[in-house]
C-alpha cells in the first residue's frame, strides 16, 4: 500500500512538472539558456522532449512501473548534475525551468532534484501489496487531490502568463491613413453631436477577416456615444480616397468637429475597441 501511494505521488510530481513547463511556454524555454541551450530551435526541442518524457514517465511511475521509475530516477539525476554544474559555473539565481518558468538555480533546486532522484530509485524497492477496496479508494482520493493541485497550479501559471503579456492594440502607423490631429473630409459622412465619437470602419468584399468581424463591428454601432459608418472599398471608393486608407480592415475615430483622434489596422474586436479607447484618451487630454 505504501509503495502504491509513493509511486502515485512521485508520478503526479513528474506530470505536474511537465504541465508547468507546457504552461510556461516561451519563458520556460528561455530558462534553458541557464544550462547553455541558447539556440531557439534547440531549446524548443529540449523543452518538448522534457515535457514528453516527464508525462510518459509520470504515468508509468504512477501505475507502478519499475522501468519507468528507474528511467525517471536517471532523468532527475541528470537534472541534479545540470543544476550543480550551473551553480559551479556561477549561475546561481538564474531561472532553473524545473517547474515551468518559475524557480531559480540554487542549492534548494539541486537538493530537490536529488531528493526526487533518490525517491524514484527507492520506490521500486518498497514492499508492494495488493491494496484492499478501501485502500484503492484512498489511493483514488489521493490521486484526485493531486490532480486538483496540478490543475490549480496550471491555472495559476496560465493566468500569470496572460498578465505578463501586454494586449496588442490596433496597428497605428504614422502617414498611413488620415493624420491624427488633422481635420478629415470623412467628417461630412457623419452627423456627430457633442460628446459623440465617429467610428469609420473600412472593409472590402475580398477580405475574409472583414466578413468574420462583421457582427463584432456592427455591435460597436449600438453604443450610445458612438456613430458607426462602414465603407466598402468599391461602393465607397471616394471615402477610401478621402481617408487615404492603406487596406482593410481599418478604422478611424473622429471627434465631433471632424478631428482624427485615432486610427489603425485591426484584426480583432479588442483591437477595434482600442481605437475608441485611444480616441477617448486623446480627446480628454486635448480638452483638458
Amino acid at each position: 500500500m505504501v509503495s502504491v501511494v509513493v509511486c502515485l505521488v512521485l508520478g503526479l510530481v513528474l506530470i505536474a512538472a511537465a504541465g508547468l513547463k507546457l504552461a510556461g511556454g516561451a519563458r520556460a524555454r528561455a530558462a534553458l539558456a541557464s544550462y547553455g541551450i541558447r539556440d531557439p530551435r534547440a531549446a524548443y526541442v529540449v523543452w518538448a522532449g522534457l515535457i514528453g518524457a516527464e508525462l510518459v514517465l509520470g504515468v508509468g511511475v504512477a501505475v507502478g512501473s519499475t522501468l519507468a521509475a528507474t528511467a525517471a530516477a536517471l532523468l532527475m539525476a541528470g537534472a541534479t548534475a545540470a543544476q550543480v554544474g550551473a551553480i559551479l559555473s556561477g549561475r546561481t539565481g538564474a531561472p532553473c525551468g524545473c517547474f515551468g518558468a518559475k524557480g531559480t538555480i540554487g542549492r534548494a533546486s539541486a537538493g530537490r532534484a536529488a531528493a526526487l532522484a533518490a525517491a524514484l530509485a527507492l520506490a521500486p524497492l518498497l514492499p508492494r501489496e495488493e491494496p484492499t477496496t478501501e485502500g484503492w479508494l484512498a489511493v483514488a482520493l489521493l490521486g484526485l487531490a493531486g490532480l486538483a493541485v496540478v490543475v490549480l497550479a496550471l491555472a495559476r501559471e496560465v493566468g500569470m502568463l496572460r498578465l505578463s503579456v501586454a494586449p496588442r492594440g490596433a496597428l497605428e502607423i504614422a502617414h498611413e491613413g488620415p493624420e491624427v490631429g488633422a481635420r478629415s473630409a470623412l467628417a461630412t459622412r457623419f452627423a456627430l453631436e457633442e460628446r459623440h465619437l465617429g467610428l469609420a470602419v473600412f472593409t472590402s468584399e475580398g477580405c475574409g477577416q472583414c466578413r468574420a468581424l462583421a457582427p463584432v463591428i456592427a455591435g460597436f454601432g449600438r453604443h450610445s456615444s458612438v456613430v458607426l459608418r462602414t465603407f466598402d472599398e468599391l461602393a465607397d471608393a471616394d471615402a477610401w480616397s478621402a481617408g487615404d486608407v492603406p487596406g482593410s480592415p481599418f478604422a478611424v475615430a473622429l471627434d465631433a468637429d471632424g478631428t482624427v483622434l485615432a486610427k489603425g489596422t485591426f484584426n480583432t474586436g479588442a483591437q477595434l475597441e482600442s481605437v475608441l479607447a485611444a480616441a477617448e484618451r486623446r480627446r480628454g487630454a486635448v480638452r483638458a
